[in-house]
């Protein structure tokens, strides 16, 4: 017995030192991550085009005034540089320094300049603030709102000839002069529950609807969204920190299956008078209005009208002068149709482009405003992912995709007219995630480039050749300081989990890998219809964040399930429809036992999971379901009950809860909690107004009720995001890297 004491004693003393300066390496890398943010990219912009692509503006420092901006030009092709606006002209005279530019417009003639400051968050955006007109001419600068509180006004913008700008107050839309500064109040019913010009917290969330007005193209008019959100059920979030006495925030926020805002679209004069609403047809709080935009004769407006099910949408055109509605066309699908790639695009004045999956891929078609003489542009086996310019004059459409690989991102174009296949633009030897600002004249085009573990490149490119004109941003300095942290690099792999369903994943090896040596593997997931992790972009900081537990002695590995959106066909997304998180759950398990067969590396006894928000709640999925794959689990703001989220996104890929209860059932984590063995740790914010904090107290209730024995951490008042606060966002990821360390 004294022998075994004493090895025990020696062993520790031999491996301790080590083992302490493993773990003080470790800390400081997470402080040069998430409290110095020694690895932010530089960042380009924003950048706006001028005189149809000859120009470019941005922003950068200004040599005169230290920690402000300067609003330069470049000429396009020379890169001849011109300080339009300096520092010193954005200073108003009661201030102590210039304006800060959070963003800017230009008005049509380029005579004045819009500047978005002093922003503020509601909800997940800075869509609050101060906005101020400059006078190139002048030179003078003058703040509009007349005498609204600070960071009020949301999503101002010009009038089509630029004399006036219209904005929303408090849940009122407002015109004021640019001139003379006079302020018409166009609605004066907005109030708590009727809003006028944005949107409630549902449809911004799930519908990305913000800025809900809309000049028409004559200037005379303004087509705005008004929401009345009286019938919806009060939310409340409870502060107990910044008061003596709690105090308590309530919001309207509809549960699957409960009671909509009532939404309807009007159309009123831009020098004020009575609102003329479109006739839409359906039950207001059971249809979602998820798309407006005028017709280029200002007297039409194009709607897009899904059904609650959200597997219809009807593109409606509506007569802005009397609100009669026709029916123009229609998409559908047997599980639900997608709005997100925006506004529709028009080719000319009788003639659109719709995007649909309908014949099982994300295709572009062409049809014309009747809806008849539907045929397709996009004439390949794959999906494309985003449109991104229509030069209607030489022909062509660029888009976003990538048919070999889902995981990277490409520029691709097609011929309008449906002829020919498709022609890839970006140049095969740059494999990775491109994205292209293109110019008006569709000749040049600002190019972002990422790898997963190379920062951004943003160059000016010329088109279609995609010549590099010139480098805006480099992040030289950022690449030379992480070459020794991403070695060897991340490595992407496909692992086959039986039944022909082969799917994506990256992996990450220590800098010091041995593969004669068995490490603890450490899975990250999301796994929902959302997002895609398995995706060859810059990583940021969570990236940064694997690397160093990876160099602590893990193996850390992403994969992605069917349901997520890669670009791999609609049956690929859509078979998830209403279940979600049962065959994510299985397909991750799956993945892991096929990964333990495949790699002699990875010990099978050690594996955990963590994932965020959806994640999260595919993290309890696992622990829950598959207990015999997981040691451990850190599930962060996750969604036990499925009943307890939104309408829009609940009710979109599962149904109504009256028609799907079972789905719902066994989508849901809640239901399945006896079956925990590993070690949990549940993180939440007590302030989090999307995934509510509620549906993880009741799930702390049912696993005490079954006796299991888990981890919990609250983190007072912050939002889904657990980033407000000093501190947050490192005190977290030193949590998280804590319990795996502990428990793997």
């Amino acid at each position: 017995m004294i022998r075994k004491i004493l090895l025990l004693v020696l062993l520790s003393t031999i491996s301790s030192p080590a083992t302490a300066q493993q773990s003080a390496n470790f800390d400081e890398e997470l402080r040069r991550i998430f409290e110095r943010n020694e690895y932010r990219p530089e960042t380009f912009g924003p950048a706006a085009w001028l005189d149809d692509g000859r120009r470019y503006t941005t922003v950068e420092p200004s040599a005169a005034i230290k920690e402000a901006q300067d609003l330069v030009a470049y000429d396009t092709a020379t890169g001849r540089r011109q300080v339009l606006i300096s520092a010193s002209n954005l200073k108003p005279p009661s201030a102590s320094a210039p304006l800060a530019i959070d963003d800017y417009s230009w008005s049509k003639d380029r005579a004045h300049l819009l500047l978005f400051t002093n922003s503020k968050k509601v909800w997940r955006d800075n869509t609050r603030g101060d906005y101020w007109v400059f006078d190139i001419d002048s030179k003078k600068l003058r703040q509009l709102g007349g005498k609204a509180a600070p960071s009020t006004l949301m999503f101002a913008k010009f009038s089509p000839d630029g004399r006036r700008v219209g904005y929303v107050r408090e849940n009122n839309i407002y015109v004021e002069d640019v001139g003379a500064g006079a302020i018409t109040e166009l609605t004066k019913d907005g109030s708590v529950t009727t809003i006028n010009g944005t949107s409630d917290w549902v449809y911004e969330e799930e519908l990305s609807l913000r800025d809900c007005f809309q000049w028409s193209p004559d200037g005379r008019s303004i087509a705005y969204w008004q929401f009345d959100s009286s019938g919806i059920e009060m939310f409340t979030l409870i502060n107990d920190t910044e008061s003596l006495y709690p105090t308590v925030h309530r919001f309207p926020y509809p549960k699957v299956g409960s009671v909509n805002s009532a939404v309807r679209i009007g159309v009123v004069n831009a020098s004020g008078g009575p609102t003329k609403w479109m006739n839409v047809p359906g039950d207001p709080r059971n249809i979602y209005l998820a798309r407006m935009e005028w017709l280029r004769d200002s007297a039409t407006l194009m709607i897009q009208r899904l059904n609650r099910l959200q597997n219809t949408n009807d593109v409606l055109l509506a007569d802005a002068k009397s609100g009669s509605v026709q029916p123009a066309y229609r998409d559908e699908n047997k599980a639900w149709v997608n709005v997100s790639n925006g506004d529709v695009e028009w080719i000319n004045d009788s003639e659109f482009l719709w995007t649909s999956e309908k014949d099982g891929w994300r295709h572009v078609f062409r049809v014309r405003k009747d809806g008849t003489g539907e045929r397709l542009v996009t004439r390949f086996d794959g999906d494309i992912l985003t449109t991104v310019a229509v030069d209607a004059a030489g022909g062509w459409l660029y888009f976003i995709a990538s048919p070999e690989n889902a995981t990277q991102r490409y520029l691709y174009r097609s011929r309008l007219d449906g002829t020919g296949g498709v022609e890839r633009i970006t140049p095969s030897n740059q494999s990775g995630t491109h994205s292209y600002d293109i110019s008006p004249d569709r000749h040049w085009a600002i190019h972002r480039y990422s790898r997963f573990d190379v920062p951004p490149t943003v160059d000016l490119i010329s088109l279609p050749d995609h010549h590099v004109v010139r480098t805006l941003i480099g992040n030289a300095v950022l690449r030379e300081k992480i070459a020794s942290l991403v070695r060897p690099p991340a490595e992407f792999f496909k692992i086959d989990i039986g039944g022909g369903v082969v799917l994506d994943g990256w992996m990450i090896k220590p800098s010091n890998f041995d593969p004669n040596r068995k490490y603890p593997l450490q899975m990250y997931v999301y796994g929902e219809v959302a997002n895609q992790t398995v995706v060859d972009s810059w990583g940021g900081n969570r990236m940064l964040f694997h690397r160093a537990l990876a160099n602590e002695g893990y193996i850390v590995a992403s994969v992605d399930n069917r349901g997520t959106p890669a670009p791999k066909g609609a049956a690929w997304r859509k078979i998830v429809y209403g279940s979600l998180g049962d065959l994510s759950s299985k397909e991750q398990a799956a993945a892991v036992r096929a990964m333990i067969a495949k790699y002699p590396f990875i010990e099978g006894t050690r594996v955990g999971i963590w994932g965020w928000s959806g994640g999260g709640s595919n993290t309890l999925n696992a622990m829950f379901r598959f207990p015999d794959v997981y040691k451990a689990g850190i599930a962060v703001a996750p969604m036990p009950d499925q009943k307890l989220y939104d309408t829009i996104y609940q009710e979109r890929y599962m149904g109504l809860p009256a028609s799907n209860a079972e789905g719902y059932r066994i989508g849901s984590p809640i239901n399945f909690a006896e079956g925990l063995k590993g070690k949990l740790l549940i993180v939440h914010g007590s302030g989090d107004d999307n995934v509510h904090y509620q549906g993880t107290e009741r799930l702390v209730d049912r696993l005490v009720e079954l006796g299991k024995q888990f981890d919990l951490m609250v983190y007072a008042n912050r939002t889904h995001n657990i980033d407000e606060g000093k501190g947050t966002t490192l005190h977290l990821y030193n949590l998280i890297a804590r319990y795996i360390r502990e428990h793997l």
